[in-house]
């Protein structure tokens, strides 16, 4: 090509004019008569040159397209041969307008450059896409010599090295003829002008790195740096927390009692400490300089995007420093170039006038001041066009790596202090609240008074109570007792009782205030008062009562439900209660608080939410070797006997075992895996609420999971249990999938693979519970409880809301139904007697 922009290697000052006879290949009516300016030889008789009126819109194109391209977005898809858009010049790296003329692979393409008539081959890469009001016809139009053409045979643009060699002579000579067209070079020139003035309004520095080196300056002169008693409340801090693990690991009074010495005197200074700090962190403007660090990093990002990661270096810094004094000093030397050049023009036009000026006295020769204009207009050209380059132009691939590496450094420096304010405000957070909570604990130690005092309480209330119990007992063996006489006293027995639960939850209450002083401020008090069993009480989560004994509660056996082992109903503060009796030795009684604390630690989490049947008290049994649980009783509520007298509705089967899946998610997330899950502890409270049951604290996961479980003829039990691998979260989704299909298909008969694994296909079911279902037993590697829990079946339709579970329901409208359930649930309880169905395993 000719000329600048797109023209290889040439300046805007050798655009070549063509006036005279030439055929429009564009253009019918190609008799007449134009002046253009010639921009690409296509062959010996072909060129495309453009409307010298067009070189002002040359001119906006050019500055139009150097401003949007480099944040335009790439193309993508495939390329349509009618749109245009915005090409990367390979040889000058500019921006041009262009077509796509031929697809050549999926990263290559060849394209023409509309407003100047050549063509490339271009990565699609370096192309991008531009704005509608860019979309418009070629500047440049095809042109052909009338009356020449090149003989039939000869590659239209294959030249021979003569040919070439005259092409060239001749385009040499047209360009130094023309040069004398100062009229088209007077126009070229003050159109550059025109735009360099508007680009020196404009502030260039981001194209030098000024405001990453302004950020850095910044970022220097106002960092925020570490108070001054950050160090030493570290130091104290740690020191004091040492010693509180000391503490809590000793076993000696003595040795605990010398500690504790030490950790109060700690204590006052990391008080005194914590004050100082404070203070000094209420006079920083903390919030003030983290907005201005996250306005500069949010300003620095909309300029430079995502910044690359990488370590902090002294050397990008002064690569950078040095980059930017270097082009710096180029641009100041280009602009006094053209500050002069042009100075040196508007000289030439002053003297020149003189020559032309009738009105003076002395007669000036065009020699004595006319000069070399050709030289002048071309200097003037050549800088203001070098100006243009350098603040318009794009850095190239050295300059960017340069920029942005010093960007990643000025972000790591906005971070690292964005860091550090953070660990400050989060420290003084931390102080602000120890503190606060241990100001009353000062110079001071809890006391286990008010404790001792209930448990006091409780020995007289339990000696009344079991007095009173000897007293019924004695009333009702004798020949003539008073009905009336017994009547008074179990009165007296339920108040007794209800006292003394009400106590034992009053004790409850208290070990949770002293777990959270010994978690928090006093780790030595199960070493100073071994008597209450804090221990013990911490060690089971909570769940360990000391107070209570099996022969205080007037409990009813439960024969049909005891195959296994001892289980008795009672009722407490009007709560209806199972209490479960497990055969313990020493290592058993561990294991078991253990299984128990950790059951009962996730069900707390989430309590009523959780899906799990909560545990309320486990206690030691002080005359036999037994360990007895306390969990609400649900009458006829658990899934066998809410299916043999009343089966549940498809809709009422969702929204029971929703509840089922989060009781096993609430296990899963605590890491605990159920192993025991079937219809007998899987319980629909008021047919809507699910809960899972507890399961057997004596026995190990797989100990528990090896137990062989039937729903129906239906076995519960994963195949991979059965081909002896470990019990997972998997084989408990799988026991839940069989209880599912088993409440879905109601009575209908099961069949099964090979593998002992149930089809589906002879039922019919809901799409969405199907498609759960294979989920669960056929394809289960990846499904968790939690994705059962999202499943589509469990979502509720808009209007539908799920009843409150505290709510009763009545389900029968007349004395027969209701006969009818009795009688199922007769021959339920029969099945119980026969050892047909259990209440946990």
């Amino acid at each position: 090509m000719w000329g600048r922009g797109c023209f290889s290697g040439a300046s805007v000052t050798e655009n070549v004019s063509f006036s005279g006879i030439v055929k429009m290949d564009e253009d019918p009516l190609y008799n007449k008569v134009e002046d253009v300016v010639g921009s690409h030889v296509e062959d010996a008789v072909t060129f495309w040159a453009q409307n010298i009126s067009r070189n002002k819109d040359i001119m906006k194109i050019g500055c139009s397209l150097s401003e949007i391209c480099p944040h335009a977005n790439s193309v993508f898809g495939n390329l349509d041969p009618k749109k245009i858009y915005g090409g990367l010049f390979s040889e000058d790296k500019c921006w041009y307008r262009c077509k796509v003329l031929k697809i050549i692979s999926d990263e290559k393409c060849l394209v023409r450059y509309i407003d100047y008539g050549n063509t490339e081959i271009l990565n699609r890469s370096d192309m991008v896409e531009i704005p509608l009001d860019l979309q418009f016809s070629s500047v440049a139009k095809k042109y052909k010599l009338w009356g020449l053409q090149i003989p039939s045979g000869q590659e239209v643009t294959q030249f021979d090295q003569q040919e070439k060699a005259t092409t060239m002579d001749l385009t040499k000579n047209l360009e130094s003829t023309l040069k004398t067209r100062v009229d088209t070079r007077i126009k070229n020139l003050a159109a550059k002008v025109k735009i360099l003035k508007e680009v020196r309004l404009v502030n260039i520095s981001v194209h030098f790195g000024d405001d990453l080196s302004d950020a850095v300056q910044m970022l220097d002169e106002e960092c925020f740096t570490s108070p001054a008693s950050l160090n030493e409340l570290n130091i104290i801090w740690a020191d004091y927390n040492l010693v509180q693990e000391k503490i809590q690991t000793c076993q000696n009074l003595n040795e605990g009692n010398i500690l504790i010495v030490k950790r109060n005197e700690v204590q006052q200074k990391l008080y005194t400490a914590i004050e100082v700090f404070i203070l000094e962190v209420d006079e920083l403007p903390l919030n003030k300089r983290l907005t201005t660090l996250q306005d500069l990093s949010a300003s620095l990002e909309a300029v430079y995007g995502q910044a690359k990661e990488g370590t902090y270096s002294e050397e990008i810094l002064k690569k950078f420093y040095e980059w930017k004094s270097g082009k710096r000093e180029e641009f100041r030397n280009v602009r006094s170039e053209t500050e002069a050049s042009l100075q040196r023009l508007v000289e030439w036009f002053h003297s020149t006038s003189k020559v032309f000026d009738l009105t003076m006295e002395e007669s000036l020769t065009s020699e004595d001041t006319v000069g070399n204009v050709d030289e002048i207009l071309e200097k003037t050209e050549s800088t203001v066009c070098k100006e243009l380059e350098i603040s318009l132009i794009e850095q190239g691939d050295v300059d960017k790596e340069i920029i942005l590496n010093m960007y990643s450094q000025v972000l790591q420096k906005i971070r690292s202090e964005e860091r550090l304010i953070a660990t400050v405000q989060s420290k003084y957070k931390d102080c602000v609240e120890f503190k606060k909570q241990i100001i009353e604990w000062l110079n001071k130690s809890p006391n286990v008074d008010h404790l001792l005092s209930i448990k006091k309480k409780l020995k007289s209330l339990k000696a009344q109570l079991r007095w009173k119990l000897v007293e019924k007992n004695n009333l009702e063996e004798s020949d003539d007792h008073d009905g009336s006489e017994i009547e008074k006293i179990k009165q007296e027995i339920t108040q007794l009782h209800d006292s003394v639960f009400q106590e034992i939850y009053h004790e409850q209450e208290e070990y949770e205030k002293l777990n959270r002083l010994v978690q928090k401020w006093f780790p030595e008090l199960p070493l100073l008062h071994p008597e209450i069993g804090l221990h013990k009480f911490m060690n089971s989560g909570g769940l360990l009562t000391m107070s209570l004994e099996r022969d205080l509660l007037d409990a009813e056996p439960m024969k049909e439900l005891s195959s296994k082992r001892p289980l008795v109903c009672s009722e407490v503060n009007g709560q209806m209660i199972l209490l479960k009796g497990y055969s313990v030795d020493v290592d058993t009684e561990a294991r078991v608080i253990h299984r128990a604390a950790a059951y009962h630690t996730a069900w707390r989490e989430a309590r009523e939410e959780s899906g799990l049947l909560p545990l309320i008290f486990l206690f030691l049994c002080k005359s036999d070797p037994m360990a007895y649980l306390m969990v609400p009783y649900y009458p006829r509520a658990n899934l066998s006997a809410v299916q043999a007298s009343m089966p549940l509705t498809s809709e009422e089967t969702l929204k029971v075992m929703k509840g089922v899946a989060q009781g096993l998610h609430t296990l899963h997330k605590a890491d605990i895996i159920h192993g025991s899950l079937h219809q007998n502890n899987v319980f629909a409270l008021n047919r809507e609420q699910g809960i899972v049951g507890d399961f057997d604290f004596t026995k190990s996961v797989n100990q528990r999971a090896s137990v062989s479980m039937m729903v129906g003829d239906l076995s519960l039990i994963s195949p991979e249990l059965r081909m002896g691998k470990p019990a997972s979260p998997s084989s408990d989704l799988y026991a839940y999938g069989c209880l599912l299909l088993w409440l879905s298909v109601q009575k209908q008969k099961f069949e099964t693979n090979e593998d002992g694994i149930p089809e589906m296909d002879q039922y019919h079911l809901d799409d969405k519970v199907r498609s759960l279902l294979f989920s669960l037993i056929h394809c289960r590697s990846s499904m968790t409880a939690e994705q059962v829990l999202n499943a589509e079946c469990f979502l509720l339709p808009k209007g539908k809301s799920i009843p409150s579970p505290e709510k009763d329901t009545e389900y029968t409208e007349n004395e027969e139904e209701e006969k009818f359930k009795m009688e199922n649930l007769d021959k339920y309880k029969e099945k119980t007697k026969n050892g047909e169905a259990n209440f946990d395993c």
